[in-house]
């Protein structure tokens, strides 16, 4: 049963990175590079 659960998850993971495509997980890639570079920035 858990197993199932985990396949469930991994499935739903995988359908979404399909949805977004590589274009989406890119803009979240950069997205989070700015945010860190903005609070390096901050501190800095």
């Amino acid at each position: 049963m858990d197993k199932e659960k985990q396949d469930s998850k991994k499935d739903i993971f995988l359908k979404w990175i399909r949805r977004i495509g590589i274009w989406g997980f890119l803009f979240f890639l950069v997205k989070g590079l700015i945010w860190l570079a903005v609070g390096y920035w901050v501190v800095k």
